[in-house]
């Protein structure tokens, strides 16, 4: 019996995607329920999160068969098509990602480089401190005004240093609730697909491993 039922599944997810999936919503996590409270403990998870970017676009193009980009790339209108299916409980199964599954990893990659490049350019421009402090540095050293005309507070001590850093943060707010957002829908749809499929997309994620049978995708 474990033999016909190893038989029956196959190997989609690699360690690497399925460690770092985990990895990722851990880190996610912790960095959005720790922004005021515990800062060092904020910049360390988005820096895991930064990490995990660049290897998961790294293993995009060169990973194995279903961890690479191209063998997701659907265009907007089959992933359209798909989510009608699904809500419709009529969707085609895939091994690998599915169209909308393809649409949120790439949506969900830009919304995390989005939060964590203004995560650090915030950091920079209100610590001084991070990646992005070499660049504000550079930057200041070319200015021509940069020993001439110091940054001047305005009243309630609001200087236009002070406005960028504000805006700063305002922006990669922004980036991290989008990023909640999708992840919510992400969730929605695992569950959904795991309805209509009768399988655990979640198992799935933990062990690798899928039914054998569906679409080569």
């Amino acid at each position: 019996m474990p033999d016909e039922k190893a038989a029956a599944t196959v190997q989609v997810w690699d360690p690497l995607v399925r460690v770092g999936h985990w990895v990722l919503v851990i880190a996610f996590a912790v960095a959005y329920l720790t922004e005021d409270d515990a800062l060092e403990i904020h910049e360390w998870a988005g820096y895991v999160v930064a990490a995990y970017i660049l290897v998961r676009l790294v293993w995009g193009f060169v990973g194995p068969k279903h961890a690479r980009f191209s063998d997701f790339l659907f265009n907007p209108f089959t992933a359209l098509a798909y989510l009608f299916d699904l809500v419709r409980a009529r969707a085609a199964r895939h091994i690998g990602h599915s169209p909308a599954g393809a649409m949120m990893v790439f949506a969900l990659l830009f919304m995390l480089t989005g939060t964590v490049a203004t995560g650090m350019a915030e950091l920079a421009l209100s610590h001084g401190e991070g990646p992005f402090t070499l660049f504000l540095e550079k930057q200041t050293a070319e200015s021509p005004s940069a020993d001439t005309a110091p940054i001047v507070e305005d009243e309630g001590g609001e200087g236009p240093g002070r406005r960028e850093e504000s805006q700063m943060q305002e922006i990669h707010e922004l980036f991290a609730n989008l990023t909640l957002i999708l992840i919510v829908l992400h969730v929605a749809g695992v569950v959904a697909a795991s309805i209509v499929h009768k399988e655990s997309l979640v198992m799935a994620m933990i062990t690798g491993r899928k039914r054998a049978d569906g679409s080569p995708h």
